[in-house]
């Protein structure tokens, strides 16, 4: 998957827009994701990330980085081997795109909004 641009509020995965949250995860998009607790990143959230084990989970922690991954979440990750990377949405669409196209097992977790 292709993340084609990113604008507050709103993103184009190879050619499909989408206006709310959302995961992506080897070819399919996961729209309308909600977190349990707003803007914080829990590992409810992440259950089919957990499933199918990305080597990088990038997330995008909204236009202005105020999404949170707690202490806990991040210690639920490592112990299933997955690393996650945090950005603000913008700098983490780049970055999901560059581990994509390097050919690497990464998926996405990225806040629309804040």
């Amino acid at each position: 998957m292709h993340i084609d641009s990113y604008q507050f509020g709103k993103i184009v995965i190879d050619g499909q827009s989408y206006t709310s949250d959302l995961i992506v995860l080897g070819d399919s998009v996961q729209a309308d994701w909600w977190r349990k607790q707003g803007h914080s990143l829990t590992v409810e959230d992440l259950q089919t990330i957990l499933k199918v084990k990305p080597s990088i989970l990038v997330v995008g922690c909204g236009a202005s980085g105020q999404m949170e991954v707690p202490d806990q979440t991040r210690q639920i990750l490592k112990q299933h081997n997955i690393q996650i990377e945090t950005f603000d949405s913008y700098k983490a669409v780049q970055k999901f795109n560059e581990f994509s196209e390097a050919g690497v097992n990464v998926a996405a977790a990225i806040h629309l909004t804040c």
